[in-house]
């Protein structure tokens, strides 16, 4: 059985879309079978993976949540061997009106990946940065949950809000739904309001914050621009590494 990860934080520009990628991508070469489903209609994880989110297709996320398709019809290759990917569309905005009266509405996303479970060790949804249906659908499909939060002064606003979403849903949706981690986002260590941020939120969540900190780095930045993830754009850069720790210190937690 795979393990379902959603990455969610209804802030934007905290690295939300960067970790999926670049997680999915990490997990891929440490040859964990992955698939990345890009669940925001902002559709920014699929042209981070060189594919064009303006295509009209009909083969993305949108078409599986309301019914059209099934995942493993809309499902990609990717430049990783063991990295698939299920695009996202700005069409997937009409799925929130179109499944307002829908029976079960909340579950659409987790009767999608049914019948893929299986087929992959870890499986990666990138949230939208909002906390409405379709981020439901999300962590109602997911194991578990990772909170990016940005090492910078705003970090704790908003994050009550998100904690009381995740809350009602593993009381009303998915009561096995966890806190996989909070993952400390964009550090800069030259600075000392990072580090007093790195502090406040290890006091604030202890040991569900993960050890590994995502630093900021200019290749991590520039990689999306080429459609790649980090690892394939400069292997040996600060962003890559990162990402690899962060996708070991996951495989350990789970294995």
């Amino acid at each position: 059985m795979g393990k379902i990860i959603a990455i969610a934080n209804q802030k934007g520009g905290v690295g939300k879309t960067t970790t999926a990628i670049n997680l999915a991508a990490s997990l891929a070469v440490l040859e964990k079978k992955t698939l990345l489903i890009d669940a925001d209609p902002q559709a920014n994880t699929t042209s981070g993976m060189d594919f064009d989110p303006d295509s009209d297709s009909g083969n993305t996320l949108y078409e599986v949540l309301i019914g059209q398709k099934r995942i493993s019809d809309v499902t990609l290759d990717t430049e990783i061997k063991d990295l698939k990917i299920v695009p996202s569309h700005i069409n997937l905005v009409g799925a929130e009106i179109e499944l307002i009266n829908v029976e079960n509405k909340e579950l659409a996303l987790k009767e999608a990946l049914g019948e893929v479970t299986d087929t992959y060790e870890y499986i990666i949804i990138d949230c939208p940065p909002s906390l409405g249906l379709i981020t439901v659908n999300g962590l109602t499909a997911a194991d578990s949950v990772i909170i990016p939060v940005q090492t910078e002064f705003f970090a704790l606003e908003g994050l009550g809000k998100l904690l009381n979403t995740i809350k009602l849903i593993q009381t009303r949706l998915n009561p096995a739904l966890k806190i996989e981690g909070f993952l400390l986002t964009m550090f800069d260590g030259r600075l000392r309001l990072a580090n007093q941020v790195v502090e406040d939120v290890r006091h604030h969540f202890g040991n569900m914050v993960f050890n590994t900190v995502i630093q900021r780095n200019v290749r991590l930045s520039e990689a999306p621009s080429h459609g790649k993830p980090v690892i394939l754009y400069d292997a040996i850069s600060a962003g890559t590494n990162n990402y690899l720790n962060l996708a070991r210190e996951i495989i350990s937690k789970n294995s």
